[in-house]
């Protein structure tokens, strides 16, 4: 179940990442020349698709982010990292002693 949920993730970031670096910008560079709010496509702008794709795909990763969360948080390790360190290494060590 995780596997399909990883796959479902990755997918979702590769196509999130290629739908956002599709998108233009509210403003071309006639901003940094002191351009106004003109543009080609009036002020609503012609990504009305790439926004829906966007959002659906951004809700994906958000859906897939929250359960494999869920998921990886039900399962409760019976190991611990900290039984296999030795007892001596567990203690903190003498402060050095001033040579001056």
């Amino acid at each position: 179940m995780s596997t399909l949920i990883i796959t479902i993730h990755v997918l979702a970031c590769i196509a999130l990442v290629v739908l956002i670096l599709l998108q233009s910008g509210k403003e071309g560079m006639g901003v940094i020349f002191g351009g106004g709010s003109s543009s080609v496509f009036g002020g609503g702008g012609a990504g009305g698709l790439l926004r829906k794709l966007t959002i659906s795909v951004a809700c994906i990763f958000v859906i897939t982010s929250l359960s494999f969360t869920y998921i990886s948080g039900q399962r409760v390790s019976e190991e611990s990292v900290i039984l296999d360190v030795p007892a001596d290494l567990l203690q903190t060590p003498p402060a050095p002693a001033d040579t001056e």
